[in-house]
């Protein structure tokens, strides 16, 4: 009986314990470190680029846009970034329907969104504002979306963009 006990210890102590819950490693902290000094940065993600067309009823509006296709990749969007090429913009890709909201937390600079469906039309535009602590307005669409194009505040006006408009996304 001694014998198993002393195997299942030896066990446990070379697997690195015998609890259930699987604990994130510790950062290395200085011992001298500020409270905020503390916090690990988390990276920013990489985006690959898209160019999104808009066909509006004054011509077409094209837009050199970075792609946030992963959940890791949505919760950043331009968090951050002080800020935006006129020309430029983030679209949000779903690729399957969605009705939630987004928020400017972090986000240093004031956006235009454009919420899009499945066939491609733009079913609704906001504005947002720059949020740097909570609570953080949520930017509700109201309606069901596949993917939402952010631009600089203004720039769907200035473009002639409107709901119901044509948007296409290539790689």
């Amino acid at each position: 009986m001694k014998l198993k006990l002393a195997v299942l210890l030896s066990l446990c102590v070379m697997v690195g314990g015998c609890t259930r819950e699987q604990q994130a490693p510790q950062a290395a902290i200085s011992p001298t470190a500020s409270p905020s000094a503390q916090a690990v940065p988390v990276p920013t993600p990489s985006f690959a680029p898209a160019r999104v067309l808009i066909d509006t009823e004054e011509g077409s509006v094209i837009i050199d846009a970075e792609k946030a296709e992963t959940p890791e990749q949505r919760s950043v969007g331009l968090m951050h970034r002080t800020s935006l090429d006129d020309d430029a913009g983030m679209i949000f890709l779903f690729f399957e329907e969605t009705t939630g909201g987004f928020y400017m937390k972090n986000t240093l600079i004031p956006l235009s969104i454009a919420f899009i469906d499945g066939r491609g039309s733009i079913v609704k535009i906001l504005d947002m504002e720059p949020c740097e602590a909570d609570p953080c307005e949520i930017y509700e669409p109201g309606v069901p979306y596949e993917a939402a194009l952010e631009v600089n505040q203004g720039a769907f006006d200035e473009w002639g963009v409107q709901e119901g408009d044509r948007v296409t996304v290539t790689h």
